[in-house]
């Protein structure tokens, strides 16, 4: 587990301080809310006026070059719809690719996205702004997708996300319900991400809580389900909070990577001065998550730092 996000995440820890100083609301755990594993992708491109769908050739060539083999296999004024070839998948009845759907523009109302989602914006400091702003919304799906390998579906949806951030050029931002992310459309289209580490960066969230009345902290992941992959979860204190973000994406990663290698009672390097370190081993176990959406997660036991009490 040695690969090093801290690169990549340098500008969200500057994003985190400066939410953290704006915002102080509470929030109440709600588990009632439970996260489906395998579900559609979801990309919600955000706009301040309406647009038109594109020209089915020119949204053709744009799938293209993103995607390689796609075929349009509807389109009208409300919808379109692409067949990832590439990827066709054996079912009951016979092979069949993966669907690419975009909708029609539609209203959006960024009033109906909680404050409990907006705390988590890390990666957007304007993100207030935008869902103010912002009064229409383009949504672009997969469909049939659950059945591809983790791999094989991260790379179908971050290349339909750069396609579509495309051909959509009067996008503002883009919102990922699936995790709750949102990123400008510039830093979309600019990215300069390795290929390979797209899905955790853009599909994954790390969150950031402060428990209340003590001085606990919990760090976890939400989006790694949508690939079949356990999202991760730490309840901790006395520790600096940016390093356990960086170590969540590290191990992210390397379970994105390693199709989940990691087992009730595997330990993994822990942190010792903000880096991974072989020298200290944090214990894994599955647990249900603390923080909504209900779902099973990778507790770490973080030794000395660990807070709250292991199933």
């Amino acid at each position: 587990m040695k690969k090093s996000f801290k690169d990549l995440w340098k500008k969200k820890d500057e994003n985190r301080e400066n939410h953290e100083n704006e915002s102080k609301e509470e929030f109440v755990q709600d588990l009632s809310q439970s996260q489906r594993a395998g579900m559609v992708f979801m990309i919600q491109l955000l706009m301040k006026e309406p647009v038109k769908m594109p020209d089915k050739e020119y949204m053709v060539s744009v799938m293209k070059k993103h995607l390689s083999e796609v075929e349009c296999f509807t389109y009208d004024e409300k919808c379109a719809g692409f067949a990832a070839v590439k990827y066709e998948m054996e079912f009951k009845d016979g092979k069949m690719p993966p669907q690419l759907m975009i909708t029609e523009c539609l209203e959006f109302d960024g009033s109906k996205i909680e404050a409990f989602e907006r705390s988590q914006m890390w990666d957007c400091k304007n993100s207030d702004r935008i869902l103010e702003d912002c009064h229409y919304h383009v949504l672009a799906t997969d469909m049939l997708a659950a059945g591809l390998p983790a791999k094989d579906r991260a790379e179908l949806d971050m290349d339909f996300l750069e396609a579509v951030v495309a051909l959509y050029p009067e996008c503002e931002a883009v919102y990922f319900p699936t995790c709750g992310k949102m990123f400008t459309a510039d830093d979309v289209r600019n990215h300069q991400i390795p290929r390979e580490d797209r899905f955790i960066y853009f599909g994954v969230n790390v969150r950031f809580f402060n428990i209340q009345g003590t001085n606990d902290m919990l760090v976890d992941t939400l989006g790694m389900s949508t690939l079949f992959l356990p999202d991760i979860q730490y309840h901790f204190h006395d520790m600096e909070p940016n390093w356990v973000v960086n170590h969540a994406y590290n191990i992210a990663s390397y379970i994105f990577e390693n199709d989940n290698p990691i087992r009730s009672g595997d330990v993994i390097d822990g942190i010792m001065d903000g880096k991974m370190s072989m020298d200290i081993q944090w214990k894994c176990q599955y647990e249900n998550a603390l923080i909504q959406p209900a779902r099973e997660v990778i507790d770490v036991n973080m030794g000395e730092y660990a807070a709250g009490r292991r199933e």
